[in-house]
């Protein structure tokens, strides 16, 4: 254990007996059980906000969730001596939720019902997301200031070609999913999200979802904000058909889980479609190299964008199987 580690550790009511490294944190073995170490890169207000919100889960009935205990001097965070914030939060044993085993995903979505049942009516001020109209909007504005860039330059990369190459039909999709956006009933949508005062996790994807003894555990609620809970079950079904090459036999499944739960109307689904068929891994490839120095261009980001541009056309037939969509 370094002892910058050993020092917030003491801050606490625990006894550790071992600690090791893992994504971001440092996990902790103590005789009260598994905690988290996580250096706390937002601000104080958000991390009560993550304090209240936690104890309202449980009361709810959410029992396996990730919450923050306090230090010794009743604090939400603990202070190295170099200044820096970190707080300590309960973690589980457990693994990941395994996007290629059937019943792992439909327990992480019967899951996400249980959550989302949770985070109905929670009046603490919480963040509210961004007008999708207006992310919409802004990524294909993002999205024409690279291919303008990438245009003016001389000897351009393989990435560079490929981007190119297929950007005119990728940006027909955007386009087309916003102007959908816009005349469909998303204002109505977001109006009984505020009446419902409903929040998302914000990030419900397999990392955060976790496979205990006896049921599944909900960690990492930093992205939670008040939005139309079914953005939450878009962004997972995205995930989990990301990997298995847009299955529509378990995407269909997935949707009949929640609604098993959750009632879902059409206009809620028709906005499930919508953001599935904004082209957001095409826009991400643009915007990370927007934001690289273009100088070099690691093989990576060439393999993700011919990914992305190798499934479009295996998403367009989920879109229309599932949905009854069309691009």
């Amino acid at each position: 254990m370094k002892e910058n580690e050993l020092a917030i550790l003491e801050q606490y009511e625990i006894d550790v007996k071992n600690t090791r490294k893992v994504r971001d944190a440092v996990l902790c073995e103590t005789k009260q059980g598994l905690f988290l170490v996580k250096e706390m890169r937002f601000s104080e207000k958000r991390l009560s906000v993550l304090d209240y919100l936690s104890g309202h889960l449980r009361m709810s009935g959410c029992e396996n969730i990730d919450w923050i205990l306090k230090t010794k001097e009743e604090m939400l965070f603990a202070t190295s001596e170099e200044g820096n914030s970190y707080f300590l939060k309960k973690w589980f044993a457990g693994r990941e939720c395994d996007v290629r085993r059937e019943k792992d995903v439909l327990e992480a979505v019967e899951n996400l019902t249980t959550v989302h049942g949770a985070l109905l009516g929670t009046d603490y001020p919480v963040q509210e997301v961004e007008d999708l109209r207006d992310t919409f909007s802004r990524h294909n504005k993002e999205m024409k200031k690279v291919r303008s860039h990438m245009r003016e330059r001389v000897g351009k990369s393989d990435f560079e070609l490929a981007f190119l190459k297929h950007f005119d039909a990728m940006y027909i999709y955007a386009n087309e999913a916003l102007e959908t956006l816009r005349k469909s009933n998303y204002e109505e949508l977001l109006k009984k999200c505020k009446e419902s005062n409903s929040c998302v996790h914000g990030d419900y994807n397999y990392h955060n979802v976790l496979m205990i003894y006896g049921g599944v555990a909900t960690t990492n609620f930093e992205h939670i904000q008040k939005n139309i809970q079914v953005t939450d079950l878009y962004y997972f079904l995205r995930k989990v058909m990301e990997k298995n090459h847009w299955d529509p036999i378990l995407g269909d499944k997935m949707l009949n889980c929640y609604q098993r739960h959750v009632t879902l109307d059409a206009e809620e689904i028709k906005y499930i479609a919508i953001c599935l068929a904004y082209p957001e891994k095409f826009w991400k490839a643009a915007n990370s190299y927007h934001r690289s120095r273009k100088v070099w261009i690691p093989a990576k980001s060439l393999e993700k964008l011919e990914l992305v541009i190798e499934q479009t056309e295996q998403k367009k037939k989920f879109l229309e199987n599932i949905f009854a969509f069309h691009l």
